[in-house]
């Protein structure tokens, strides 16, 4: 949600949240024309503005760093994490590979999907001492042209304004996630 959006929603102008957070009318204001964006704010700026506006410091810039695409790849790396950890890892795997789900992914473009349900067979065939499936020789030779990291490592980095919270996500990537430019590296941790 925008911020202009958030002050209409909590019915609150510019200079109320200016005076309430502490922060000059003229930050506000060029967040709210677009002058000035959120993903430069400091922490502490973002911080202030979501608790006047009463909203996580997540909702406030979710519209500033996860594009729609983003948000649904996390979905879907939430639902893959989700049903492996309901079905098991050895039903995870041979239900992946029936389907044909990562050849069906793969054909209709969306290549990070593919290559993230990949990286979950192979890891989760590694972790059950099973053969790598050889149906996806091809896609394996594959990668994602940049990085990609979770939402939450891209949004902590630009907050801080720190690249070392993205080189530590890279230096404990999965390997399997990792060879396909994916940087995972908790696959386990969902509730």
């Amino acid at each position: 949600m925008t911020l202009e959006a958030l002050l209409k929603a909590n019915n609150c102008s510019m200079y109320r949240l200016a005076k309430d957070t502490g922060l000059s009318y003229s930050i506000i204001n060029d967040l709210c024309s677009g002058k000035s964006k959120m993903s430069n704010c400091t922490v502490g700026v973002a911080y202030k503005i979501a608790q006047r506006l009463h909203v996580s410091l997540d909702e406030l810039v979710a519209d500033y760093f996860h594009p729609v695409p983003a948000a649904d790849f996390e979905l879907f790396k939430s639902n893959i994490c989700h049903q492996v950890k309901d079905m098991g890892d050895l039903d995870f795997v041979i239900a992946a590979l029936q389907e044909d789900r990562i050849r069906a992914l793969y054909e209709q473009k969306r290549y990070p999907e593919a290559l993230y349900l990949l990286a979950m067979v192979d890891y989760l065939s590694v972790q059950c001492g099973l053969p790598l499936c050889t149906q996806y020789a091809d896609i394996r030779r594959q990668k994602l042209s940049a990085p990609l990291y979770p939402a939450g490592v891209n949004l902590t980095a630009a907050l801080l304004h720190d690249e070392t919270v993205r080189e530590r996500c890279r230096q404990n990537a999965i390997p399997e996630f990792k060879r396909f430019n994916i940087m995972e590296s908790d696959v386990r941790n969902v509730v």
